[in-house]
């Protein structure tokens, strides 16, 4: 069995906590997620999502069972927190693509 891939990507951003807690909202309408002002998980289509909120940056985590269902996750990240961060000229996460596990 192949393993996981998985991607953490970040946004330097003082509204870190605001935008995390807007995505969990967001993606519970269709997905099961767990959240709280500073750490998340949402199980997304693709696989896992654990986000954490600092004072000034959001990390996202995603793993997928293939390097598809990876770009997807990275995809479904940034699509949605565009439309949340659009006022910070976000266009996606600094992502950077590691082993799993």
């Amino acid at each position: 069995m192949q393993p996981p891939f998985a991607a953490t990507g970040t946004f330097p951003t003082g509204k870190a906590s605001q935008y995390l807690q807007q995505l969990c909202k967001h993606f519970a309408h269709k997905i099961e997620v767990r959240y709280d002002p500073t750490s998340a998980e949402a199980a997304l289509p693709t696989g896992p999502c654990i986000m954490a909120a600092g004072d000034d940056l959001l990390t996202i985590g995603v793993t997928a069972p293939d390097a598809e269902g990876l770009a997807r996750a990275k995809a479904i990240v940034d699509d949605h927190l565009a439309r949340f961060a659009h006022r910070e000229d976000f266009t996606t996460m600094d992502w950077t693509d590691h082993p799993a596990g």
